[in-house]
């Protein structure tokens, strides 16, 4: 009897007999090995199919607790072995599962201020902006998306302030602010949005410019926007979400790595130039997070090179535990932070 469910971390499906056989499996149909996976070890089967577009399709949740319950392995399905490979560095140690993370929620962390929130309709602005909410802030909201905000606002409640918008558009920072009601006692800048993977050689001038434009001027200028009453007000937090590509230069292409280090200068500059004001500008860097985040087809020569790199990725985090870093950015817990650039990655960046 397996004790396996949807819920259950991809290692403990990859170690059950059957399951284990048909995952492998489906991975060697599509020129895949069982170490492809190994940043998503942690990850929920039911996360991975959700983020896998299409490659681990839905279905293939109930086979494999059929399969975990049963042993058996049903006809027509392509399966692999486990690789022979060692599991630790000393035979000497025996290494266990790395213990599950458990959101602690702070209950009033947030209690009469008013956050701004970009990208708040998916991944990491969408846990923010929960996570947020339930520690008693209000949340302005801000994505392109309409309809998904619809769905947020409908599960949080009325704490939350939907704005659909365009955050490069100059007029949308105007926007957010009478949404707030005019104070803003924090702004999480999380939309961004990645490129292909080119190397400068083939770069497309859309592709750069929209994200230049997403990456960079969005977070300017809704801080251009906030700033003025942080300061009248004598505080407030500003937290840019910049990325693993912000501290390297083999994590994605030139256009992201570049918009991510330009948003790195802008925070740093924005900390120094309000030090001793009360407003606090810093970032958080993630690595891999599951977010779904959708990435254009790969350049042929860039990605061919970014690929050799992301194998060292040490684990694919989830949204909320990206949120975890984030929120505590933001609110007051952060006293004597400022210009810091916190890498949120699992340790990827001492790699």
């Amino acid at each position: 009897m397996s004790n396996l469910t949807p819920t259950s971390p991809l290692r403990d499906w990859l170690a059950n007999p059957a399951a284990g056989q048909i995952l492998r499996g489906m991975l060697a149909s599509q020129g895949q090995s069982e170490e492809a996976l190994a940043p998503a070890l942690g990850l929920p089967l039911e996360q991975l199919v959700k983020m896998s577009g299409g490659k681990f399709p839905a279905e293939l949740v109930g086979v494999l607790v059929t399969a975990a319950e049963t042993g058996e392995i049903p006809e027509g399905l392509p399966t692999a072995p486990p690789a022979a490979h060692a599991t630790a560095a000393d035979p000497g140690i025996e290494i266990g599962a790395p213990e599950q993370w458990t959101e602690q929620v702070t209950s009033g962390r947030f209690s009469g201020q008013t956050v701004v929130v970009t990208g708040a309709a998916s991944g990491i602005g969408r846990a923010v902006a929960s996570r947020v909410v339930r520690e008693g802030g209000r949340v302005v909201a801000v994505d392109v998306s309409g309809d998904k905000l619809a769905d947020l606002a409908t599960e949080l409640g009325e704490a939350l302030v939907p704005v659909a918008a365009d955050i490069t558009e100059p007029t949308s920072a105007d926007t957010v602010l009478a949404a707030a009601g005019g104070r803003v006692d924090a702004l999480a800048n999380v939309a961004g949005v990645m490129d292909n993977d080119a190397a400068v050689h083939e770069v497309d001038d859309k592709i750069w410019e929209r994200v230049m434009r997403i990456n960079v001027d969005g977070p300017m200028l809704l801080m251009r926007a906030v700033v003025p009453g942080m300061l009248a007000a004598g505080g407030g937090r500003i937290v840019n979400i910049v990325s693993e590509a912000a501290l390297r230069g083999s994590a994605a292409g030139a256009a992201y790595t570049t918009s991510k280090h330009a948003l790195v200068g802008l925070t740093k500059s924005s900390a120094y130039q309000y030090a001793g004001t009360g407003v606090q500008v810093n970032a958080v860097a993630p690595g891999a997070v599951a977010t779904g985040i959708q990435v254009p087809e790969g350049a042929p020569y860039g990605s061919a090179r970014t690929a050799k790199m992301r194998v060292a990725i040490p684990g694919l985090a989830m949204a909320e535990e990206l949120a975890a870093s984030v929120t505590f950015l933001l609110s007051k817990d952060a006293v004597n932070l400022n210009g810091v650039i916190l890498p949120s990655d699992g340790g990827w960046s001492v790699a």
